[in-house]
């Protein structure tokens, strides 16, 4: 049965690697016959979260804040799966991201502060190779809100767009979304 992924690409470039590394991913999970939408933060109007804790009065429009993540919200709940993709920022996921995904917390509220139960796939770029922060938070999603892995792409050794161009991790990537049924 297709799946319904969502990509929260917290890269601000376009045509960055991370961005060329999604695209392998999309392409493999499409030709499975999945359904793939990504949203690209960085050109999206997404604030903090605010710590109100007044979110989740309203399933449409979980949290109280009106921004980009109206456009999210719908589309995260229905997804079987969600691709946290991101360059590596001072050793974690970048700013983009990570207001995105605090921001998911609105739904939790709606739900007495259960999160919807995701499959989840890590996408990293790094021009080094010092992911272990990141893996850290996301291996512990499941712990935390039971999300469930189904996979991590690590590129080392990239800066500049098109760096990763010949390497292992976008094969790996086109793999691992035609992997998903």
């Amino acid at each position: 049965m297709a799946k319904k992924i969502i990509i929260l690409n917290g890269s601000p470039r376009k045509k960055g690697n991370t961005s060329s590394i999604t695209a392998e991913f999309i392409k493999g999970a499409t030709e499975a016959g999945n359904e793939v939408e990504e949203f690209m933060l960085s050109t999206m109007k997404i604030n903090g979260c605010i710590g109100c804790w007044k979110g989740g009065e309203n399933s449409e429009h979980p949290c109280t804040q009106k921004d980009g993540m109206d456009e999210i919200y719908p589309k995260y709940k229905d997804a079987d799966i969600v691709v946290l993709a991101s360059p590596l920022y001072y050793w974690h996921i970048s700013g983009f991201l990570k207001n995105a995904f605090d921001r998911l917390f609105a739904v939790a509220e709606c739900d007495n502060y259960k999160n919807p139960v995701k499959d989840s796939i890590l996408i990293m770029a790094d021009e080094g190779s010092g992911f272990e922060e990141s893996e850290f938070w996301y291996d512990n999603l499941e712990k935390h809100i039971g999300w469930k892995s189904v996979g991590k792409i690590l590129c080392s050794n990239v800066t500049q767009p098109g760096d990763t161009e010949g390497k292992s991790e976008l094969k790996e990537a086109y793999d691992l979304g035609k992997s998903i049924k």
